[in-house]
């Protein structure tokens, strides 16, 4: 009998690898976080598929390269043809619920074109990503409709046409006066929502009702955070748990503003980098940033602790996860994207409660995992078929469970960037179509190819830090011509034929014979 039988898939919302006490930040203390890494192996070198929010996180739910499942921003919706959690779970009787964020947009057109009417069960799934739709917030805008999370708040007091936007992104000014997070510089100030009314708190309710009523019965559950993304907006006392003494130093230097690479001097003209340029942009912000990531944690705790006492933790895999990161001022940028560390490389653990997964607990594992892993993980854990005609990540329970022969693993990691939404393609005059960036990252090089740009390299042994780009260094040619061979490589083993599986194939090849067709016969 198989040890796991539900999964718990918990993901935060621009959390950085390097934000967690068990990572080693000096200050921030994660302690619920680490207890979960102890239960499991932490891994410190997982990255995701693409560095925003939407394509990274269709790559965790549909085990798949950005440009292979085509969501590639935050705009563009996954087409219906795209299998998801859901697709592959609900057919063997779990029940597949989200509390959260998913960034999912229905691909509305798919829909119409295959006739699959409005207002259906199925319409229902297929328009929230295959999830069951515990309460979804996506957070960064002001929640629609009267349900969920809206509703909570006008329940509790608050009063407003917006309560988000009026209290939980918003502090009380010296003069009464109502400020907006949305202005960085209000990050040092209390969010006006008490803090168990606040998005953290609200959706950690929905995850512990949800697991207390399951019983028995099998269950997947994606708590998804949409923090501690921006607005940077925290509630009292995580607005004043840490100063900026505590923050890390920002990993930037004058140097890189000279002879820069004519994408990020683009990205860096964004109003986001011009602001986390400034020199209190980053010691305003960071600290706040800190304080809801210890939110998370706390409220973590309360989950862990229900699960503990229903026995939860012995029959439950667990995926601790971010879908990307935040620059935070570093390398003169704010947001995401770019494929600095700061951005692909995110927080992982994988708690994995069967017996032969006993000698790896507590462990630190430091090859290479990407997001495309975890729906593979899911299944191989729950006994499911693997579908490696479409899934493109590898299951991660050989690493969990030492007995096992030990499989060759990766040696290179990959991620990608449609920026034709952003402001960066206007400034250098790029049409939508021309806007693609690929990355390879092995053990020592980062590799990042830019459509009719210049590449960059990065020498992770000697420039851990990544400050000096030799992209375009006559000295490195030959480092460079390999990595894009390496990235060539990778990019025409792309999963494309996904109508039928392996099996199908198998069965029917050269079988033209058997269906009276001879063709070639002398």
């Amino acid at each position: 009998m198989r040890a796991v039988r539900n999964v718990l898939f918990i993901m935060c919302d621009q959390l950085r690898a390097d934000h967690l006490s068990c990572a080693g930040h000096p200050h921030l203390k994660t302690p619920n976080i680490d207890a979960l890494a102890r239960r499991g192996v932490l891994f410190p070198r997982a990255y995701v598929q693409s560095a925003v929010c939407g394509p990274s996180r269709m790559s965790f739910y549909t085990g798949r390269y950005m440009f292979s499942h085509g969501a590639t921003w935050n705009r563009v919706p996954l087409s219906v043809r795209e299998k998801t959690i859901g697709d592959y779970l609900r057919p063997a009787g779990m029940r597949v619920a989200l509390a959260g964020k998913t960034h999912v947009l229905p691909d509305l057109d798919g829909l119409e074109r295959y006739g699959i009417e409005a207002g259906s069960a199925f319409a229902t799934l297929l328009r929230q990503g295959g999830f069951e739709e515990l309460d979804r917030y996506d957070g960064h805008s002001p929640p629609g409709g009267e349900s969920g999370y809206p509703a909570f708040l006008r329940r509790h007091g608050y009063r407003a046409d917006d309560p988000w936007s009026e209290f939980v992104i918003a502090a009380d000014g010296p003069d009464g006066e109502t400020l907006s997070g949305w202005h960085m510089r209000n990050a040092r100030l209390p969010a006006r929502v008490q803090e168990a009314h606040s998005e953290t708190a609200y959706m950690t309710d929905q995850a512990l009702r949800f697991i207390e009523a399951q019983g028995d019965k099998p269950w997947f559950l994606h708590l998804s955070y949409v923090k501690p993304h921006w607005p940077y907006m925290a509630p009292a006392p995580y607005h004043a748990l840490y100063g900026p003494q505590d923050c890390l130093v920002p990993n930037r230097s004058a140097a890189e503003l000279e002879d820069q690479h004519p994408v990020l001097a683009a990205y860096r003209q964004h109003e986001e980098s011009v602001s986390f340029s400034r020199p209190d942009g980053p010691a305003t912000v960071r600290p706040t940033y800190m304080g809801l990531i210890a939110q998370i944690d706390d409220h973590l705790g309360r989950l862990f602790a229900a699960m503990e006492r229903l026995g939860r933790f012995d029959d439950t895999l667990i995926v601790f996860t971010a879908d990307h990161g935040d620059f935070l001022g570093d390398h003169w940028l704010g947001e995401k994207e770019i494929f600095y560390e700061e951005a692909v490389r995110v927080p992982f653990i994988l708690v994995d409660p069967d017996p032969a997964a006993a000698a790896a607990r507590g462990t630190v594992d430091r090859r290479f995992v990407e997001g495309v892993d975890v729906l593979p993980t899911v299944l191989d854990a729950l006994g499911l078929p693997p579908a490696r005609h479409l899934i493109e990540g590898r299951s991660l329970l050989p690493l969990t469970r030492p007995g096992a022969a030990a499989p060759a693993w990766r040696d290179a990691v990959f991620s990608e960037l449609d920026y034709a939404f952003r402001e960066a393609r206007r400034l250098l005059g790029r049409h939508p179509r021309d806007c693609r960036a690929f990355m390879v990252r092995t053990e020592r090089w980062k590799y990042v190819w830019w459509l009719d740009f210049p590449p960059q390299l990065f020498d992770l042994v000697e420039d851990p830090h990544e400050m000096a780009d030799r992209g375009r260094d006559p000295g490195y040619a030959q480092v460079r011509d390999e990595m894009q061979a390496r990235l060539f490589d990778w990019m025409r083993g792309r999963k494309t034929r996904v109508t039928v599986d392996d099996a199908y194939v198998e069965a029917r090849t050269a079988s033209h014979k058997k269906h009276g067709i001879f063709f070639g016969v002398w």
